[in-house]
């Protein structure tokens, strides 16, 4: 089983790493629901761990229909990418009608290899996931995040474990939204999933004499994203808890 945590900063990075996982997914803007880091950013968390490292294409916060002008920033973005050393991006275009937009996804996936591709969340906002995941393989992505097209992946428990099974090998299905330690046994055994995506955060701010995350809430009332390796091993521990190739689907919901 994979673990991918979606951060945006050095320190949650490294922290993700020594916790376990085997991926992060770099953001930033993740009020936002995550827009492309900068590149320093890129360069900074690429320095500082030897997990897989996937990025975000995405130009801006609001839909997933986009301009030609934004067209070419993801274009570039992937460029810059793959010439900073990562492993994937992360991506979904849609058309005005929320349906996946065939010629640009295939247009970035062809750009971005050798790097590995995932359709993100977008394809929740698809019409009909049937459709959706027949173009998205069709388009060549190597996996597809997706909460069963929920608010989060414990309401779609049975979308995704249905995505799952028509996928086959075909490609991979990640599920993700809302998942943590206390219900990611449920999520692995019902949809039957080999990699989930998760976020993590706690209310932080980097610091302390200790050297650690010290929890406190900034004047402004902003409080920083922030990983914790702690929270990555405890879930971790509770994924690794769980063999769906061994154990019985969990009962419908």
């Amino acid at each position: 089983m994979n673990v991918e945590i979606c951060v945006d900063s050095v320190e949650s990075a490294i922290a993700s790493a020594s916790g376990g996982a085997e991926r992060i997914e770099l953001c930033s803007a993740l009020s936002e629901g995550g827009i492309t880091p900068s590149s320093g950013l890129i360069r900074e968390v690429r320095a500082a761990v030897p997990i897989q490292l996937f990025v975000i294409i995405r130009p801006r916060g609001g839909n997933f229909v986009y301009s030609d002008s934004e067209f070419q920033v993801m274009r570039r973005d992937i460029l810059a990418v793959k010439a900073l050393g990562g492993d994937g991006v992360v991506l979904g275009v849609l058309t005005s009608d929320d349906e996946v937009d065939q010629p640009r996804t295939r247009e970035l996936i062809q750009l971005a290899r050798p790097l590995q591709v995932t359709f993100h969340r977008a394809f929740d906002v698809c019409r009909n996931m049937d459709r959706a995941l027949e173009d998205v393989i069709t388009s060549g992505a190597d996996r597809i995040l997706t909460s069963g097209g929920k608010t989060d992946a414990m309401r779609g428990l049975s979308a995704i474990a249905a995505l799952q099974q028509k996928a086959g090998q075909r490609i991979r299905i990640m599920a993700g939204g809302g998942i943590r330690a206390s219900n990611v046994r449920t999520i692995a055994l019902h949809t039957r999933v080999r990699e989930v995506h998760t976020s993590l955060n706690a209310d932080a701010k980097i610091g302390g004499s200790d050297g650690g995350v010290e929890i406190q809430r900034l004047r402004s009332g902003f409080v920083p994203f922030v990983v914790t390796d702690s929270d990555v091993r405890a879930f971790k521990s509770a994924l690794l808890a769980v063999d769906p190739e061994k154990e019985p689907a969990a009962p419908e919901r």
